[in-house]
């Protein structure tokens, strides 16, 4: 089982980001971790005979926390789950916002993996982005971790940056590749409806969905030469890519995030987060004023159909280099998956989206430059 804590905190909202997130003072953020520690704990009460393989604090940015912020949520953790031996303990930061004393408390506390949010290496993309930092912060907040004892490091990159181009994102690219982080995680940018980007960006990105040539973003042909820069480098250097977004070296790929890929029930903590329990979905609520309150029923409570748990399996499955293996489908559903998507997984096979390895199913080279269109033929 995964456990999963929110912090909806940021220094300032990016203008591309549609997260559950926003800037708060002092005293909120206080009120709200008492609020946080008292669900882990009710929370934990109802879970003690399960084992927590792995703990992912997210947000917004859990690294504005103050140190003892940090060592008494963790400190939380730790006194009220069962957490396996070889627990994979992952923290989301943002460079500029660690110190020596956060860091002491991350790893005094259990952490041994932390996700750096550097996106770009360009101080002009880093401006555009809304981030808070340099590249020069980064680099900083990235010795602060190995010196402090995080010997494993996820560092966050964006590509399809209104204005980039194939040669400032290869030098992104070369400038983290020199630190040797073990895992990289590299997304193109979505514009979000509701963001500040939307509104700057919506048009340009009508362009490029119709065909036509965008006038800021990158053309749709230049995002996919920076998606298969970026598989072609990171091999180069070690990395295999497990993931369509995501690249690790040997033995350190993210074991919280392949358990959401492949249905591992997950409890998710905080204002917002989400839960999959026994194939019943449900989420916290929302709205931070009654989560202040204590108010920590569950909202939105999906108990999900057969046909909805076999076709979440393959469209996150197929998210993964090495596909669905059809032995844990027929495990988990009693029958296999040709029975119920025969005529799907033969066009897609036909078109060359996807392959039979005899094991497994998984999607091509060409499958994964247009995976949402094949992934959505499951749902």
């Amino acid at each position: 089982m995964e456990l999963y804590i929110h912090i909806p905190f940021c220094i300032r909202k990016c203008a591309y980001c549609d997260f559950l997130s926003a800037p708060a003072d002092q005293d909120t953020i206080a009120q709200y971790m008492d609020s946080l520690k008292k669900q882990l704990v009710k929370q934990a009460a109802s879970f003690q005979n399960q084992k927590i393989d792995t703990v992912f604090i997210g947000g917004g940015t859990p690294t504005i926390l103050l140190p003892d912020q940090l060592a008494e949520l963790l400190e939380t953790v730790q006194n009220n789950y069962a957490l396996a031996e070889n627990l994979e303990f992952t923290v989301e930061a943002n460079p500029g916002t660690l110190t020596v004393g956060k860091v002491r408390a991350l790893v005094a506390g259990g952490v041994n993996r932390v996700s750096l949010g550097l996106q770009s290496a360009s101080g002009q993309e880093l401006r555009l982005l809304g981030r808070i930092h340099t590249y020069d912060d980064f680099l900083h907040s990235y010795g602060l971790l190995r010196e402090g004892g995080i010997r494993n490091l996820n560092v966050d990159l964006m590509s399809a940056l209104p204005g980039q181009n194939i040669a400032s994102y290869e030098k992104t690219l070369h400038r983290v590749l020199s630190l040797h982080p073990e895992h990289i995680s590299a997304y193109s940018l979505i514009i979000e409806e509701g963001t500040p980007f939307y509104e700057q960006y919506r048009e340009d990105e009508r362009l490029r969905d119709a065909g036509e040539e965008p006038k800021i973003l990158p053309s749709e042909e230049c995002e996919r030469a920076m998606y298969e820069l970026t598989g072609a480098l990171l091999f180069d250097y070690g990395y295999e890519r497990y993931e369509i977004s995501n690249y690790a070296k040997a033995g350190f790929a993210c074991r919280h995030n392949i358990g959401y890929w492949t249905g591992e029930d997950y409890l998710g903590v905080g204002l917002g987060a989400s839960s999959y329990i026994e194939g019943t979905r449900f989420c916290n609520t929302s709205d931070l004023r009654e989560y202040l309150e204590e108010d920590f029923a569950p909202r939105d409570v999906q108990k999900l159909t057969k046909t909805d748990r076999m076709a979440e399996f393959f469209y996150l499955g197929l998210r993964l280099t090495a596909g669905v293996e059809k032995a844990e489908f027929v495990r988990r559903f009693g029958l296999s998956a040709e029975a119920i998507y025969g005529e799907v997984l033969k066009d897609l096979l036909a078109q060359n989206l996807l392959e039979d390895t005899g094991r497994n199913y998984r999607l091509t080279p060409f499958g994964r430059d247009v995976s949402n269109q094949v992934l959505y033929r499951f749902l």
